[in-house]
């Protein structure tokens, strides 16, 4: 057991207590995990930090999770739902798991969380971050429970970190679908509340490479440029927004600098900020090491895909430690996990009444250094603002902001739009 995981997980202690006390004779019991991630299609590399996380824990533990044997089935959803419902079927009627985990997209999210509730199989979620799976419609999803984020969640405080730089007009482009949706929606909402003004959204196709159509219609007079990519359009849409010129300041969701991608950009996002509840340049000691470990296996810096499916697997030992290597059922595993308390890589977590994590969000700055002893200077999310306990309603009244739709293309609606 390595010293990350002893830092990480503070239960740990017990559960190996358990294990060592056990009868000499007992067989551990089978957990049989189906996870979800593309690991084909324009997604490949994304899905390949999810697995490397999960995978990662799961190797310093012998493939064993709080007592019990792992068995980890890992299913190619594509990057598409449809297939993700498909191969989520399959795992939990054919290969009898005890819970599925994973998907990457908001919509795949959205598309996963009814299966887990007709099947009544536990559905943990480390990366699909859709609004909604733990906000209006919550209720509908019994055995969802999310361990990463929800995609408005950093944008909240970030609107506000935006006020407070004096940015007054801002045009925001952002991937077409729910995932852009929600992030840029909840950094309007925030921004707009402060006294700031969205006063152009653009929205490119999901898998857009070529942003020549859409980078010449950016309003001149906005002082800053809120960007939100996702797989490989977060590697061209800074490069072509250099390239035309742009003098402008840029500041982005999480995904458009996220590790996955950051180590593949050029000096065209030097100094690009951007808000996430991650960064491998987290400067904590239980983070170096972590970052080393995960270099050392795969060859690259963890990404937030790769830190999220770590952390979840740990906190899947932790339950399971509790309740000595058994399954204790979907709903009893989720109120579990609901009520602990985790000192985790990325901070501290707790889970809400509505199981989406409470956190820290980290304002991460772009710029090229050298951390942790390698000897070469590299690019890095550099946190420069820490906002703790962050939930994913930030600084808005519950009952006020679920009273209000889903942030969507046209809502809030662009007032400020002309």
């Amino acid at each position: 057991m390595t010293k990350v995981l002893h830092r990480t997980v503070s239960s740990l202690m017990l559960a190996g207590a358990f294990i060592a006390g056990a009868g000499a004779g007992a067989k551990a019991e089978e957990l049989r995990i189906g996870y979800l991630a593309p690991t084909t299609g324009i997604f490949a590399q994304v899905g390949k930090d999810m697995v490397d996380g999960f995978k990662l824990y799961l190797d310093q533990h012998k493939d064993v999770l709080g007592g019990a044997q792992v068995k980890f089935i890992v299913e190619d959803e594509q990057g598409r739902p449809d297939t993700a419902v498909t191969k989520a079927k399959k795992l939990i009627l054919q290969d009898k798991v005890h819970m599925i985990a994973g998907g990457l997209l908001a919509s795949t999210g959205y598309a996963l969380a009814p299966v887990s509730t007709a099947e009544k199989v536990l559905y943990v979620n480390p990366v699909a971050a859709a609004d909604d799976l733990t906000q209006r419609d919550f209720s509908k999803y019994p055995f969802h429970i999310r361990t990463g984020w929800s995609s408005s969640q950093p944008s909240h405080p970030f609107g506000q970190w935006a006020c407070d730089q004096g940015y007054k007009k801002i045009v925001a482009i952002g991937a077409d679908y729910a995932f852009g949706y929600e992030v840029v929606g909840g950094f309007q909402r925030a921004f707009e509340a402060c006294g700031g003004q969205i006063i152009q959204k653009i929205w490119p196709p999901l898998g857009t490479k070529d942003f020549g159509p859409y980078i010449p219609s950016i309003k001149p007079e906005a002082d800053a440029i809120f960007s939100l990519m996702v797989g490989p359009m977060s590697l061209q849409f800074p490069k072509q927004l250099a390239a035309s010129g742009n003098k402008k300041p840029v500041i982005g969701g999480g995904t458009s600098y996220d590790e996955f991608v950051l180590p593949a950009m050029g000096d065209e996002v030097i100094g690009h900020i951007s808000a996430l509840q991650y960064s491998a340049a987290i400067d904590t000691p239980k983070n170096a090491e972590f970052v080393k470990e995960y270099r050392a296996k795969f060859g690259k810096v963890p990404s937030y895909y790769s830190e999220t499916n770590y952390t979840t697997a740990g906190m899947i030992d932790q339950v399971m430690a509790k309740n000595q290597g058994k399954f204790p059922g979907a709903e009893e595993f989720i109120k579990q996990l609901a009520s602990m308390k985790f000192d985790t890589i990325r901070g501290p977590v707790t889970i809400d009444e509505m199981r989406n994590p409470v956190q820290n969000i980290y304002i991460k700055k772009v710029e090229k250094k050298k951390m942790f002893g390698y000897d070469k200077e590299e690019l890095w999310n550099t946190v420069i603002k820490t906002y703790p306990n962050v939930n994913q309603f930030g600084q808005f009244k519950k009952d006020e902001f679920l009273a209000t739709p889903v942030y969507s293309r046209d809502y809030p609606p662009c007032k400020f739009c002309n």
